[in-house]
């Protein structure tokens, strides 16, 4: 069976965004943007909320740019023929290589898991990953913790309603003092 992993930056005191809704202190160096190039190989689709969805819209058109990196140019080639699954309320239309769910997040989950194919199942924004920890939908946690306290804004983990136990699975330092910490839902 497919997994279903929830993947961000996250400060030390547990946020996605700031206050004010800023992620400029996420920007990876050279190895943390390796790092989510490796994790992004293994994924097979990925469902996203609005916002995010609309964050990540630059890289349908960023091998436009003739000054883009190497590395962007590699990120680009893997997260553009990525089927993705967008939820949203307000969007009448997606693009690129993009669907709008048609179902519920559950039944979204559930029709990828049906699917012949292989790679985990990503979610992606808050809100989302929010719901899918409500409903015991991720089986693994990858937080990559970044030296800054925000005081605030969107957390990484939502409140939830039961206790959820966690295996260790791996832990890395990266040179910009990162941490990457993955866990697996104990099941």
């Amino acid at each position: 069976m497919r997994a279903v992993t929830y993947s961000m930056g996250v400060s030390l005191d547990g946020y996605i965004a700031g206050p004010d809704g800023g992620i400029d202190w996420t920007a990876p160096d050279t190895e943390v943007f390796r790092f989510w190039i490796e994790d992004i190989r293994h994924v097979g689709a990925h469902l996203l909320g609005r916002r995010l969805y609309e964050t990540m819209l630059y890289w349908e058109t960023a091998e436009e740019d003739p000054g883009l990196s190497d590395a962007d140019r590699e990120w680009t080639a893997l997260w553009k023929p990525l089927p993705k699954v967008v939820f949203s309320r307000t969007l009448a239309e997606v693009q690129g290589n993009a669907r709008l769910a048609s179902g519920t997040l559950a039944e979204e989950v559930e029709r990828l898991r049906a699917e012949p194919g292989e790679g985990e199942i990503a979610i992606g924004g808050a809100a989302l990953a929010a719901e899918a920890a409500g409903l015991g939908l991720i089986d693994e946690y990858r937080v990559v913790v970044y030296p800054v306290l925000l005081g605030g804004g969107t957390p990484y983990f939502p409140r939830l309603e039961q206790r959820v136990d966690l295996d260790l699975v791996e832990t890395r330092t990266f040179s910009s003092n990162a941490v990457l910490l993955r866990y697996r839902v104990a099941r």
